[in-house]
């Protein structure tokens, strides 16, 4: 899922923007009279309450030792360390009570987690260069996160504290540290409940039994969460000790201690797949923090479904939990409003993309409208489709299912198409062998690169989690990159990317782009629709009209990811004859 380049945070900023913008039809006098209650709730509400909020570590153990640099990309503070691994992976391994943990995680990563809070800050400069416009938007973020801080567990309060000790001295006049790293933490939900219909999806699926080459379960999962590349180029693989619960690991970045993919020393794992949501009122619990306890404190999928249960979430999420002691797979469908899991019976593969499947949500309008109008059921089945070619599933065949680049029949339907399971922007890709703790995580470029072994059973029967001097990762296990790097296409779509964001930015800004160049957008990516779509949209806006309708109707023969985008197409098509 795209937070900025897809609009996000756009949509985020909406609200309190558009009444001091003139966005949208309220009359003049009515946008005043919005703008007084809206001053009136983020004056009030408890919000001064949530600001003050500080967990007690008095409880904990504080004392770390100060941690020394090996060389340029190895930390080790006494036995927990940050190394970085031949394929430009940072590992992490950490131990202690939740205080430690995050004064630990805080003190090695310190550099990573300025460079990820950078990156944050600057692309809402970018998009909101006002200062005034900035200072609304931080008050109604203090205001939307008010009640964030009474539904996280006290332990995950202790160590984001903990963490925040070594924040950026750089971004305290958006908020205080500690508070600042909290609403990251929400950052994730937030992007998930106001990107509507264009929502970009995870995708995930497990198999297991009759299906796998030695029975045992095998899971696979993209998280396609994108803040632009250079937010993805310092991805933290962490190794956790907890004092008390399970130790884990899961993969991460600067600044966050809640967990997205991960596994346990007991064979349980989890990922997370946005459900659609309706705009929420108010922040509750962070998705990441419930899986995060999940993972620290489930063994089976009874204990996971116990725990999720007690959680108050703001979003629609899919929870998607594997379990080596139950030898199968769950969804965990879970709601502000609603709660249900979907398991399979007679069967040994279970598939989740980002629509609910269980009984709780069969008559759900939202969950309904959304399997008929967005990309989640076409990629359902294009994994359907692909497990059904494979009589015995290996941890090199879900990697090359992960990696899929076509559409349903292998049709082309252009590379970046939401559609296709490797949408080329995947956060990370993962496999998880839970009954032998193996994982296996991709590394850049998206889930292109090489996919990295670990073995959970070595690295946590170590009692200091191995040496900090070199990788904890087993090359005997990798998996080799994917050909696709090496190939004409590839190079193409990296300028086709370039060139999408030269012409998205003529638009916008109504600057000129020549037609050498707009003839070769489409010739470096012929096949998908968006290329045909943004040429006429660019035409259309410069008056080209003849040019425009050629390149809407080209756009309206290819496979289009939404029913929304068909219908702009359609529109336009409509205005031009």
């Amino acid at each position: 899922m795209s937070l900025f380049n897809r609009s996000g945070l756009l949509k985020i900023l909406q609200f309190p923007l558009s009444i001091v913008t003139g966005v949208g039809s309220c009359a003049w006098l009515q946008k005043i009279q919005l703008f007084g209650v809206l001053l009136l709730l983020l004056t009030s509400c408890g919000v001064k309450k949530s600001l003050h909020d500080v967990p007690n570590v008095g409880q904990y153990e504080s004392e770390i030792p100060e941690r020394t640099q090996l060389n340029d990309s190895t930390f080790v503070l006494d036995h927990n360390f940050l190394t970085k691994n031949r394929q430009g992976q940072w590992e992490l391994y950490v131990d202690g009570n939740p205080y430690e943990l995050g004064l630990k995680i805080g003190s090695l990563t310190q550099e990573l987690f300025h460079h990820q809070e950078r990156i944050f800050v600057d692309k809402i400069d970018s998009l909101v260069p006002s200062k005034g416009k900035q200072k609304l938007l931080r008050k109604f973020l203090a205001w939307f996160n008010r009640k964030m801080y009474r539904n996280i567990d006290e332990q995950y309060k202790a160590e984001i504290y903990g963490m925040a000790q070594y924040a950026s001295k750089d971004f305290d006049y958006i908020a205080k540290p500690y508070q600042r790293v909290m609403y990251f933490h929400g950052a994730h939900d937030i992007g998930h409940a106001l990107q509507d219909l264009a929502l970009v999806g995870c995708s995930s699926f497990a198999a297991w039994g009759d299906h796998t080459k030695d029975g045992k379960m095998i899971i696979g999962r993209n998280f396609d969460f994108y803040v632009g590349d250079e937010f993805a180029k310092n991805k933290i693989i962490a190794f956790v000790a907890p004092d008390e619960g399970h130790k884990f690991m899961s993969v991460t970045w600067g600044g966050f201690i809640g967990v997205l993919s991960g596994m346990n020393d007991q064979g349980l794992t989890v990922s997370i797949n946005a459900g659609k949501s309706d705009f929420p009122i108010v922040a509750k619990t962070p998705i990441s923090l419930v899986t995060r306890e999940i993972l620290q404190y489930a063994s089976t999928i009874a204990e996971a479904i116990a725990i999720a249960k007690k959680r108050k979430v703001f979003v629609s999420e899919s929870i998607f939990v594997g379990s080596a002691k139950d030898k199968r797979a769950a969804v965990i469908e879970v709601s502000p409003n609603n709660f249900g899991v979907y398991e399979v019976e007679n069967s040994d593969q279970l598939i989740c993309s980002n629509h609910f499947q269980s009984a709780a949500y069969a008559h759900d309008k939202k969950n309904r409208k959304h399997i008929l109008e967005s990309h989640s059921q076409y990629r359902y089945k294009r994994m359907e489709e692909l497990l059904d070619e494979q009589s015995k599933v290996t941890p090199e065949i879900v990697v090359d299912i992960l990696r899929d680049k076509k559409g349903l029949d292998d049709k082309r339907i252009g590379y970046g198409n939401e559609k296709a399971l490797n949408q080329l922007l995947a956060h990370h890709g993962i496999v998880f062998q839970p009954e032998d703790l193996k994982v296996w995580v991709s590394s850049n470029p998206y889930q292109l690169g090489e996919f990295v072994g670990y073995d959970l059973n070595e690295i946590f029967n170590e009692t200091d989690g191995g040496d900090g001097a070199k990788s904890m990762s087993l090359p005997k296990l990798n998996i080799a990159k994917d050909p696709f790097l090496n190939t004409l296409a590839y190079r193409h779509y990296q300028r086709y990317r370039k060139l999408r964001n030269q012409i998205t930015m003529a638009i916008s800004s109504d600057g000129k782009v020549d037609k050498k160049t707009l003839e070769e957008f489409i010739l470096l990516n012929p096949d998908f629709w968006e290329a045909y779509y943004l040429v006429g949209k660019y035409n259309y806006e410069k008056g080209y009209y003849h040019l425009a309708l050629k390149a809407f109707l080209e756009a309206e023969t290819k496979e289009i990811t939404t029913v929304p985008d068909r219908k702009k197409i359609e529109r336009y098509i409509r205005k031009l004859k």
